[in-house]
């Protein structure tokens, strides 16, 4: 069965960091571009980053290029999304998800359940 899992989320102070992972089972993630998508209570979704099946190609939201870094192991079968000077309006629920094929695209074939990220003083 094939399965997102999400974790590292939790309550950071502003200027704090996260790194979220997002495991695959029951497939390889290696033919897969892997995308970080968010959405906060109200908001609709947005994406976040998303980097392609080589890991040769990244790309980030306005909101938060200089502070996330997107990365995928592929020996571990996680996408990782580290998160640096984190804002409070960076609270949001936090997504992963998947598509086979080797570019970034604004259509996925499966998606995690998410991680809730908040951050507060």
């Amino acid at each position: 069965q094939l399965q997102l899992v999400e974790s590292g989320g939790g309550l950071v102070q502003p200027g704090g960091s996260l790194r979220l992972s997002c495991a695959a089972s029951g497939f390889t993630l290696d033919y897969y571009s892997v995308g970080w998508f968010r959405q906060a209570p109200g908001k609709e979704r947005e994406g976040v980053s998303c980097i392609n099946s080589s890991g040769g190609s990244t790309k980030y939201a306005d909101s938060v290029k200089g502070r996330f870094t997107i990365s995928r192991d592929n020996a571990k079968n996680t996408v990782y999304l580290q998160m640096n000077s984190l804002k409070p309006e960076d609270t949001a629920v936090y997504y992963c998800a998947v598509v086979k094929y080797p570019l970034c695209s604004i259509e996925y074939d499966y998606w995690g359940q998410g991680t809730q990220v908040t951050v507060s003083s």
